[in-house]
């Protein structure tokens, strides 16, 4: 089956690439630690040029075998590669935007191998405190796509990571969202704070520490916030209480507990109702997990899980820009 598309997620640190077939089925799928912050620095010749670009090199063992192969190939990127500090810098477009729309509205960066990379623009939610992403957009327009008769329906997605997102789309629209450095947090505290100085890694993950850290969050000792109830997870441990391996699970469910919880009460305030919506999550599979687990406990009755969102974010944007037809000929 010959390809019809290269479809890359390009981010902070990894580059995800996609050699897709009719209808975004994935014929093949790579995973290199090449984001816009970690690109290779060893020149290479391209094309019988001699390249140092960063970009350039990075492009090219991703997929220059693919291109090889097929030159034709249209590819299209989505990510931090269209971000200030990217390889071609794609506007972002205000909300409420409209995801299908987007692929009107792609930036073009001419590769050395002659080839047209087609990047997605991000979305910016104007406000006092402006929030942007960069890639999640796709996703969401993956999420979609796949519940077509349902995507005009008020949907909650969410997008846990280094810095997880919770989208708020009404009729095919971002309408809003928010961020929630969590991810980057954790990271932070284990590696470099005195709460990472006691603990262990375990052998597996302790659902009992981790939900003992969501339900702090939850509690009346959670009330006054994480800056408070973060000491817990050195405490805990100095009195015996908790053991250095349950620790970073403590810590993990200690802090999406409180994500969640300052979730739940803004969206109640927004939805002028006690009730909570239903949740479609995006994302690695075990951190998804955790999530969902925590939403339960949260209140959050129905969590579904969302696969293969990126991919068919980039086909669909491919379509709507005219790089691949529905129907293929070739």
């Amino acid at each position: 089956m010959l390809a019809q598309l290269i479809a890359l997620d390009w981010g902070t640190t990894s580059l995800r690439a996609y050699k897709l077939a009719a209808n975004g089925q994935v014929l093949e799928q790579r995973s290199l630690s090449l984001g816009i912050m970690q690109l290779p620095k060893t020149p290479r010749i391209i094309k019988g040029q001699a390249c140092t670009d960063g970009f350039e090199l990075a492009f090219d063992e991703a997929c220059g075998d693919w291109l090889d192969a097929q030159p034709d190939l249209p590819v299209i990127a989505c990510g931090m590669v269209g971000s200030a500090q990217g390889w071609r810098e794609a506007a972002y477009r205000d909300t409420p935007a409209n995801v299908a729309n987007l692929g009107n509205s792609l930036q073009t960066v001419r590769s050395l191998r002659g080839v047209d990379v087609h990047i997605v623009p991000g979305v910016i939610q104007r406000s006092p405190l402006p929030n942007v992403m960069r890639g999640e957009e796709t996703q969401v327009l993956g999420v979609l796509h796949t519940l077509q008769g349902e995507a005009g329906n008020d949907l909650l997605i969410g997008l846990p990571g280094s810095h997880s997102k919770w989208v708020e789309v009404a009729d095919g629209c971002i309408v809003h969202f928010d961020t929630f450095m969590t991810g980057e947090i954790f990271a932070v505290l284990s590696e470099h704070s005195i709460l990472g100085r006691t603990q262990q890694k375990g052998a597996s993950f302790d659902g009992q520490a981790f939900d003992r850290g969501v339900q702090v969050a939850l509690s009346v000792d959670g009330e006054i916030g994480p800056l408070s109830t973060l000491f817990s997870a050195r405490s805990l441990g100095l009195i015996g209480d908790l053991s250095a391996t349950a620790q970073a699970d403590y810590l993990s469910g200690l802090l999406i507990g409180h994500e969640l919880s300052a979730l739940a009460t803004a969206q109640r305030r927004r939805r002028n109702s006690v009730h909570l919506p239903s949740i479609i999550l995006i994302g690695n599979a075990q951190l998804c997990a955790r999530y969902s687990r925590a939403l339960d406990a949260c209140g959050f009755a129905r969590v579904l899980l969302a696969e293969q969102a990126t991919e068919r974010g980039l086909w669909q944007l491919a379509l709507a820009a005219g790089l691949i037809t529905p129907n293929p000929s070739r």
